[in-house]
């Protein structure tokens, strides 16, 4: 006759150990940031590059934020980084219309019609633009560019104010050219209430993580 296998035995005062995986606390989230940094010209807005460019990372130290929107390699200004999925998305998505101010040096002294034509909205190859907020400036007092403009001794310059609410590729360079005023320098000062006052070429500073 077999015998039925005995249960282990139990030692007194002696749990049995539990298969079930434990629960591994999570780690509370990180404080939400956002940094202001003013990008000098030819600084790729990424923190890597391959082909040894300069990056984020020549300019700033703070772990684990990462650009809110995109500003080109050739273009100046400010750049917001934060490290709350949320915000960036806010920040990023054109669908939230947040308004971006650019300085913008041209090639050409404008004429009203050419103002009111970035104005009402420009035809590009991807479509109508929103209509703009346009004027002309004074020449703004801005540090130098490293390289200097170059200029045509034969033709003037002059900078204008643009504000636009959407954020397709080279969009201001691209409307400037469309009414025939090419764009020599590019210098955003301003997103939604951010403003790259008090911060000179390749600073940055933190402020509040809220839009």
């Amino acid at each position: 006759m077999s015998r039925l296998p005995r249960p282990p035995s139990r030692r007194p005062g002696v749990k049995p150990q539990s298969s079930a995986p434990r629960r591994v606390a999570k780690a509370p989230p990180a404080e939400p940031k956002l940094i202001l940094f003013n990008k000098p010209f030819d600084v790729l807005t990424q923190f890597s590059d391959g082909e040894g460019r300069a990056t984020l990372k020549d300019y700033i130290d703070v772990p684990g934020i990462y650009p809110a929107g995109r500003l080109d390699r050739d273009s100046e200004g400010l750049l917001l980084l934060t490290n709350d999925g949320q915000l960036q998305a806010r920040i990023a998505d054109p669908k939230h219309k947040l308004a971006k101010t650019y300085w913008v040096q041209v090639e050409g002294e404008p004429t009203a019609e050419q103002l009111q034509r970035l104005r009402d909205g420009v035809e590009l190859n991807d479509g109508m633009t929103l209509p703009a907020e346009a004027r002309q400036l004074a020449e703004p007092q801005l540090w130098p560019r490293n390289p200097p403009v170059r200029f045509r001794a034969t033709i003037p310059t002059s900078w204008l104010e643009l504000v636009i609410r959407e954020g397709r590729n080279r969009q201001v360079r691209r409307m400037t050219a469309a009414v025939g005023l090419p764009t020599l320098r590019l210098v955003r000062v301003r997103i939604g209430d951010w403003t790259i006052e008090g911060l000179d070429q390749g600073q940055w500073q933190e402020v509040p993580a809220r839009l």
